[in-house]
């Protein structure tokens, strides 16, 4: 059984409310869960205390029985300290679109470049086999 300290959510239409809840990862999204941790308000302002409330000494007793924390609430966690989120690394993200695209294209022709050289040098040896 895979544990999982994610977001369900409630509310309304447009008007979104997320509980930080413990979960099998098999559970749907919005159904059934082990136990809640807490909640979070998106709409609320980022300065406002009320926007993400947490029970920090049941968030560590499931990290300890080895619950692992979804994206989201690795990044709660970590600005409150309790665990070190590990930065990610995705260099083509920083590249332009125009720049990415240039270099797919680069790519591109230079495998079929390469597809066709290994074909003609294959013809080429086949017709040296044939004399």
């Amino acid at each position: 059984m895979s544990v999982v300290i994610r977001l369900a959510r409630a509310g309304t239409k447009k008007r979104p409310v997320y509980h930080v809840v413990v979960a099998d990862s098999r559970f749907p999204r919005d159904g059934r869960f082990i136990e809640r941790l807490g909640h979070f308000n998106p709409l609320l302002p980022k300065d406002n205390e009320a926007r993400l409330k947490l029970d920090m000494d049941k968030v560590k007793s499931w990290l300890a029985k080895g619950a692992q924390p979804s994206d989201r609430v690795s990044r709660f966690l970590d600005a409150a300290g309790v665990v070190k989120r590990a930065a990610r690394n995705n260099p083509e993200k920083a590249l332009p679109r125009k720049e990415r695209k240039a270099n797919a294209e680069a790519a591109a022709t230079a495998s079929a470049a390469a597809a066709s050289a290994a074909k003609a040098a294959a013809a080429a040896a086949a017709a040296a086999a044939k004399k």
